[in-house]
């Protein structure tokens, strides 16, 4: 692969179209681009990534952004936002042996709330639908992503490569993809392909043409539950954001007093109730205090009297009773029999005569007051009435105690409820942080009912495709006739398997020696590193000293982790064969002087076919650059207005006539 050119239109910093030719000879593979920091040499990174892979793009300026929302915000600020901006890059790749050139244009506008995204590439020349159409699968078979990440690069992303979980998963990417094995894996799907292609009958065409409609149609729902997903996690993220905002304002809020300010009318009704129902609990009181109630006092005076009172009773009953009992008595013994014995007549008449003198000994009192005969029963009836007074006032005095300390709480309630001015400005801001919430709430259940129905639909889809791959299994299962063809595709594939095990030991040994050199051949110390090791299953990275004793990469200076980072990217480049080009943005940053003349004088010019170099003036440096100077086929340095905040292109480098002018 070779880029030819670069055409960056009202993109990020840069303002107006700016192009840069990137065609290198033979011995001049190097293409120097200068820019301070902030002038945009990431941008540039990132748009090369950006026109060929769109919304997978690993740009280092996107971060956690939606895809809509980062080319929004990559429009120039000065640019306007209807005409967009536009990405240009043009590369050619031989093609079975055949040099094909192709142009890939990207091109984004803003139409009121939408945002309008187009991709035309040609082919040697000519516009292709079919290219343009499935142009993310047709660019994974020139330079699938994971391929590019190890020949686009940056001095963080070298770095962490020096991490061996992270290499492990570089390497394993790069062996399967930019090695070939990745080729053989799919010489054997295709072969099971073929498999169940020669099993179909004509009858089964119908059937297959029905479940390559149906994963389209499953397909393209799997992509809307996708971007319906992230359309809801952008409007779960917003209501968040309105949500934390009016809890902070909701806390704000009740510190202010806000919730005595809006209860403040009910307060006031409160109060107003509880000072009326105070006065109803007086007034009873009151009413209480006009009746018996005040006899209460001399309870103990009242209960004494009516003793007096019944024993006063008692007596008068008894005195009744003795003159009854002797008018009585005389009458019983002149009803006696005459022929009874006077002893036993005159025992009775003693006997009568004593009852009556118990009796009338019985109604003697201590003291006679005279008091009415009825007073026992009024007294009595008094002490009933004056139980239910008591009882009453003390139920009455609680319910008045109560009531007033509610009327006092409600007293300092009101108290506390702050002014009109000092909250007005927190109940708009409280109000304005609601509407946004529901409006943000109103969004996420939009969107989920979105996500539900495009479920829906893909869970249907899916169910079809099921039912009809079961469907052409059971055929399969029929179509006897070509069982041989099948035999000898297994076998194939068995082969093949066989194969891609001992191409991934070669490539694996190859790339071991490759990445050891490359490594010996930057290192300052060269004896540090005696040997590296490469596991084919984990893919990870293991090193040796002279010793034979294994070193940890994490123990290595931060130089030495990035030479390492270099030296892998640099092995697999060579047991590749260089065909892809190679970018690399500050390359030098953590490097002390000899180890960034090494890259210099020993990387750089050998890289690859063709290596854009992304350098402030502290890396390449006018020493480095005299160095540098024999192999490169092009230099220019972005120059950066800081008072519109654009970048232009200019040819040359700093140091050189052209370029100063330029700066």
């Amino acid at each position: 692969m070779h880029l030819h050119n670069i055409t960056l239109h009202d993109f990020g910093a840069y303002q107006g179209r700016q192009s840069l030719d990137l065609r290198v000879k033979p011995k001049r593979p190097i293409v120097l681009i200068g820019g301070l920091n902030g002038c945009g040499k990431t941008t540039l990174l990132d748009a090369i990534q950006l026109v060929l892979y769109g919304p997978r793009a690993r740009c280092s300026g996107r971060g956690n952004r939606s895809y809509d929302t980062y080319l929004r915000e990559s429009i120039n600020r000065a640019a306007d936002p209807s005409r967009g901006a536009e990405l240009r890059l043009e590369f050619s790749i031989t093609v079975e042996g055949r040099p094909r050139t192709y142009e890939v244009v990207r091109t984004w506008s803003v139409s009121g709330k939408q945002l309008k995204e187009s991709l035309n590439v040609s082919v040697d020349g000519q516009y292709s639908r079919t290219v343009s159409d499935g142009w993310a699968e047709h660019v994974e078979e020139i330079l699938p992503l994971e391929v590019a990440s190890l020949f686009f690069f940056d001095g963080e992303k070298v770095e962490q490569l020096a991490d061996p979980e992270r290499a492990a998963d570089v390497i394993e990417a790069a062996v399967h993809s930019l090695l070939g094995v990745r080729a053989v894996e799919q010489l054997r799907t295709d072969l099971l392909a073929l498999q169940r292609r020669q099993r179909l009958s004509q009858e089964d065409l119908g059937a297959l043409e029905e479940i390559n409609d149906l994963e389209a149609k499953t397909k393209a729902a799997g992509q809307e539950v996708a971007d319906l997903s992230q359309h809801r996690a952008n409007a779960t993220s917003q209501l968040d954001v309105a949500q934390t905002k009016l809890g902070k304002i909701e806390r704000d809020f009740e510190r202010a007093g806000g919730r005595l300010y809006e209860e403040r009318r009910s307060l006031e009704a409160s109060k107003d109730a509880t000072a009326a129902r105070l006065a109803e609990t007086q007034k009873a009181l009151r009413s209480l205090a006009e009746g018996t109630l005040p006899l209460l006092l001399v309870r103990e005076q009242l209960a004494s009297l009516q003793e007096q009172a019944v024993r006063e009773q008692e007596a008068t009953e008894a005195r009744q009773i003795v003159g009854a009992l002797e008018a009585r008595d005389a009458w019983l013994i002149d009803q006696l029999p005459d022929d009874i014995p006077a002893a036993a007549r005159t025992a009775l008449k003693k006997k009568l005569t004593a009852d009556r003198k118990k009796r009338a000994s019985a109604a003697e009192l201590a003291q006679d007051l005279g008091l009415p005969r009825d007073l026992a029963q009024k007294l009595s009836v008094l002490d009933h009435n004056l139980q239910n007074d008591a009882a009453r006032s003390a139920e009455l005095l609680q319910e008045a105690q109560k009531t007033l300390h509610e009327l006092q709480e409600a007293d300092r309630q009101l108290a506390a409820v702050p002014d009109e001015q000092q909250i007005k400005a927190l109940i708009e801001d409280r109000q304005q942080a609601m509407e946004a919430t529901v409006v943000a709430r109103a969004a996420v259940e939009h969107n989920d009912a979105l996500l539900e129905e495009a479920k829906g639909r893909r869970d249907r889809f899916e169910a079809d495709l099921e039912r009809s791959q079961q469907k052409r299994i059971k055929t399969f299962i029929r179509e006897e006739e070509l069982q041989r063809i099948t035999t000898y595709a297994e076998k194939a594939r068995n082969t093949l398997e066989r194969f891609g095990e001992a191409l991934l030991r070669k490539h694996i040994s190859s790339l071991e020696v490759a990445v050891l050199r490359s490594f010996q051949k930057l290192m300052r110390k060269s004896g540090l590193i005696k040997d590296l090791r490469i596991d084919t299953d984990k893919f990870q990275l293991a090193l040796t000293n002279h010793d034979g004793e294994p070193i940890d990469p994490a123990r290595l200076s931060a130089g030495e982790r990035q030479l390492l980072a270099i030296s892998l990217l640099w092995g697999l480049a060579k047991v590749a064969g260089n065909r892809l080009p190679t970018v690399i943005d500050t390359p030098l940053g953590r490097l002390d002087s000899r180890h960034r003349e090494h890259l210099v004088d020993r990387y750089f010019p050998h890289a690859g076919r063709q290596v854009l170099l992304l350098s402030t003036d502290e890396e390449i440096d006018e020493n480095l650059l005299r160095r540098l100077k024999p192999s490169i086929a092009h230099s220019y340095v972005l120059v950066h207005d800081d008072t519109t905040f654009t970048t232009r292109v200019a040819p040359g480098y700093w140091w050189t006539e052209g370029a100063l002018h330029a700066v």
